[in-house]
């Protein structure tokens, strides 16, 4: 039977814009590119990535009273994602996420909030109604609504995944009640712990750091092409990654750790859910744009068979 997954996160649409390299301080460039709006947002990337590999899930979020946030709604409502608790803000737009996507495939990230900085602790308290087995979320929304996701997941006793990010150095893990996986990528790591994950050395003293901050089961650190590390308290792992030609890194951090929090539910293995998501992490940077680069079980099953 599939898991009930509450995701608690934002929903944006991205401009991406291809460029050459991103410009210096007063400088222009002319893109040899293309540029497009698709959906994008970590809460809806996670979403819509957890139901493209089995499990039911419920998404707490705020979109505008906009043609993208009816666009948002219905891709939702597609993919058999449960809307309810979905809001349409009257006065916010939706968010919207600016990627500029170079040649290398690395990209820059600015968010402008709109709706998604309205969401709210009553907003999760209320979606969770719907009974899930398991809530993650991200800090893409407002600190005070990650911190009620911890506590109502910790009364009901569920698992709580946590993607760290995007981090800032005030963020107040302490407050978050007991985590199942905290996962940060290299640059948020650094931002919560001021030690950068650059060898399996730092990894260490970054997860140790982590875990003096926060009750967390696991820290699984996203290493991008170094695949990730997973430390328990006690021991430690570094999970190979998988060579792939990469176009677009867009979201390939969201989908890595929907599919581990959806692969780990199934059996409890983390070992074999971090391998299950870095194969998906490694497949969604072989396309363009955010939730268009989620992979099929099917896909992320080939490659990790090394067809």
């Amino acid at each position: 039977m599939a898991k009930r997954i509450l995701v608690a996160g934002s929903s944006n649409i991205d401009f991406l814009l291809s460029t050459p390299y991103i410009p210096a301080p007063g400088e222009t460039i002319i893109s040899n590119g293309s540029y497009a709006f698709a959906p994008g947002g970590k809460g809806a990337n996670a979403a819509v990535a957890c139901a493209s590999l089995g499990a039911e899930v419920v998404f707490c979020s705020r979109v505008g009273d906009d043609a993208y946030g009816d666009r948002l709604v219905a891709l939702f409502n597609e993919r058999g994602i449960d809307t309810r608790y979905i809001k349409v803000d009257r006065v916010e737009q939706t968010g919207l996420a600016v990627v500029m996507l170079e040649k290398n495939g690395t990209n820059r990230i600015i968010v402008y909030s709109g709706a998604n900085k309205k969401i709210n602790d009553s907003d999760v308290e209320s979606a969770f109604s719907c009974y899930p087995d398991a809530v993650l979320t991200q800090f893409e929304i407002k600190p005070d609504a990650v911190i009620a996701a911890a506590l109502c997941a910790a009364e009901d006793g569920i698992p709580l995944f946590v993607d760290a990010g995007p981090a800032t150095p005030d963020f107040p893990l302490e407050k978050l009640e007991k985590i199942e996986v905290l996962s940060p990528n290299e640059t948020e790591t650094e931002i919560l712990t001021g030690i950068r994950p650059n060898t399996l050395e730092n990894c260490l003293r970054a997860s140790i750091a982590l875990c003096n901050r926060v009750d967390t089961k696991y820290v699984v650190l996203k290493l991008g092409a170094r695949g990730c590390y997973i430390y328990d308290g006690k021991y430690c792992d570094l999970v190979s990654p998988f060579e792939v030609p990469v176009v677009d890194t867009t979201a390939a951090g969201d989908i890595f750790t929907a599919a581990l929090t959806t692969e780990y539910l199934k059996n409890g293995d983390i070992l074999a859910a971090a391998r299950f998501a870095n194969a998906a992490g490694a497949l969604a940077t072989t396309k363009t744009g955010a939730i268009s680069s989620v992979p099929t079980i099917e896909e992320i099953n080939k490659l990790l068979l090394g067809e």
